[in-house]
């Protein structure tokens, strides 16, 4: 399978492609990204180099997979970080011309927003996600801060990160994944369909400062286990298990970005299962 994957890249670390593609790749599948921002390293080192691409390099890029043939043969579009507001109808273009040739093609949309730390986009990404994005995606997935800004409302609580979701989930998606919950000593996340919401839940992993790309590589994994054929609340079980096992070995390392080589063997086949419970 094919996987179209347009976001942020680092040439030292692992955040945005650089988290995504190994992991999909792992899995067995082929993934063509398109960098919407081509960094050093992670901003939160507190300098880089770079710059941010602008959305005619988006569309030629586009413009020339299309003319290899290759749109036909997509699977699913992955977005993530987009850099510039220009970008996004860039990347909805992009998931128009593979879904005409392919109309059972999956969009995930991950609406990178900010985190816990706050904001770092531009409004109109926002309104992008929000209005433009969200409602084409198949399947989304916020972070705790991401899901109050997409569906409006406190999200304090694992109950009212449901709330939240399904309110999401009634624009459009498919499935909506909520990453990164706390739930007293562990972390959950959510999957919320309409057939009900489940939660899978994790120790937690204690890191200073914290593992940027954690966010990137979870969508990566949900996205592969869904086009195998599991459904929402299984593909979230072996992603956050996956992931788990992998920041397991980051932690022992003494690292400071994703060991996803080091930890290939949990992205395969984790260790350790973290099984789904029924909420709604």
């Amino acid at each position: 399978m094919n996987i179209l994957s347009l976001q942020s890249a680092v040439a030292y670390g692992h955040v945005g492609n650089s988290a995504a593609v190994f992991p999909l790749q792992r899995l067995g599948f082929e993934v063509w990204p398109v960098d919407t921002v081509q960094f050093s390293n992670h901003p939160g080192y507190g300098q880089w180099g770079g710059s941010v691409m602008d959305s005619a390099h988006v569309h030629a890029v586009i413009d020339g997979l299309s003319r290899v043939g290759a749109l036909a043969a997509c699977d699913a579009v992955l977005s993530g970080y987009l850099g510039d507001t220009a970008t996004g109808p860039a990347v909805l273009e992009a998931v128009g011309r593979v879904r005409r040739q392919k109309p059972g093609a999956l969009f995930l949309c991950d609406p990178v927003l900010g985190d816990e730390g706050g904001l770092y986009v531009r409004d109109g990404i926002i309104r992008f996600l929000t209005e433009q994005a969200v409602p084409a995606a198949d399947i989304v997935t916020p972070n705790r801060f991401e899901l109050e800004l997409l569906s409006g409302e406190t999200v304090g609580t694992i109950a009212q990160a449901a709330a939240a979701a399904l309110r999401v989930l009634a624009r459009g998606p498919r499935v909506v994944a909520v990453t990164g919950l706390a739930d007293g000593d562990g972390i959950a996340c959510l999957a919320a369909t309409a057939e009900g919401v489940w939660m899978v839940r994790t120790p937690r992993l204690p890191f200073d400062p914290p593992v940027s790309g954690t966010g990137d590589a979870l969508a990566a994994l949900l996205l592969a286990h869904l086009l195998r054929g599991e459904a929402a609340p299984e593909a979230l079980s072996l992603a956050m298990s996956s992931l788990y096992g992998v920041l397991e070995k980051t932690r022992a390392l003494g690292r400071r970005e994703l060991a996803l080589v080091q930890g290939q063997d949990e992205i395969a086949l984790p260790s350790r299962l973290f099984v789904p419970s029924p909420l709604v």
